[in-house]
């Protein structure tokens, strides 16, 4: 059930009365549900403010950035708040219906017109969460320095320190740090929604919406490889995408470096089972 001081801080800011709650998920960190009021349902979700503090705030941020460019169909946000021992956001609640003909179409194009959306370096102005890991943002002039030291050395630290991996996994991908720049295009730093798997897109009633982003510049080519990590996007949305906005020739032989960054992530949260898929990957660069 919903901590009763979320309850009243809720009622206090918005001047609404919580009729009833029906627990869903928050994802695999948090609680969460749908919370009826006497003004309209919500989605909460809250969790622990001294195990991820910030968590909402940056996610909120997130939200508003990708909002801003009216492109994706994002849940508004209606309050973020921090108290004594939780955190919590409240958003609009998306009534999920089945998806229509054109949804993995519009979600194609939208997508396409969110990386449109550039910047001057890789990066943003503040850190935030990839699940229940901290993400580090730092501003970057170039793609691969930030690809190396934001995304792929923070993870393989937390694996190395945690006694999780041996020292010829580490100096497998080590290796792989200076190659990377004859691997990988150069492309301006493109908007990302961050952690765009099938788990956060949902069914709205006239589009499909996108929740729980990990915003930052990077790039672009790097979200279109996430996405066909654990499938469950149609080829529809991949034809629509490209013929918005068309990919550099050989991004199919990318996506597995790009993907080294989600499964990083994955061993970190999940376990030995994707390590063995990162050595895999990184045997097929070894000299």
């Amino acid at each position: 059930m919903i901590p009763e001081s979320i309850k009243q801080d809720i009622s206090d800011k918005l001047n609404i009365g919580i009729t009833g709650f029906s627990a869903t998920t928050g994802g695999c960190i948090s609680s969460g549900g749908k919370v009826s009021t006497t003004d309209g349902n919500f989605f909460l979700k809250w969790n622990r403010l001294k195990q991820y503090p910030g968590m909402f705030k940056a996610e909120e941020k997130g939200l508003q950035l990708l909002a801003e460019t009216n492109t994706l169909r994002l849940p508004k946000t209606e309050l973020t708040s921090e108290l004594d021992d939780w955190q919590y956001i409240l958003m609009e609640f998306i009534d999920q219906e089945k998806a229509g003909n054109n949804y993995w179409t519009r979600l194609g194009e939208q997508l396409a017109s969110l990386h449109r959306h550039t910047n001057t370096k890789f990066g943003l102005d503040l850190d935030n969460y990839i699940g229940a890991l901290k993400q580090k943002n730092s501003f970057k002039e170039s793609w691969i320095d930030f690809f190396i030291e934001c995304r792929l050395a923070p993870q393989l630290r937390l694996l190395r320190d945690d006694n999780r991996v041996e020292t010829k996994f580490v100096s497998a991908l080590e290796s792989l740090y200076p190659k990377l720049v004859d691997l990988l295009p150069v492309e301006s730093p493109a908007l990302l929604h961050g952690d765009l798997w099938s788990g956060n897109v949902i069914m709205g009633e006239t589009d499909l919406c996108v929740i729980d982003p990990a915003v930052y510049y990077g790039h672009r080519e790097i979200e279109i490889s996430f996405t066909k990590l654990f499938g469950g996007f149609e080829s529809s949305f991949y034809e629509a995408y490209v013929h918005h906005f068309p990919l550099l020739p050989g991004f199919d032989q990318r996506i597995d470096l790009y993907n080294l960054y989600p499964l990083l992530v994955h061993a970190n949260l999940f376990g030995q089972n994707y390590i063995s898929r990162i050595s895999s990957i990184l045997r097929k660069y070894e000299e």
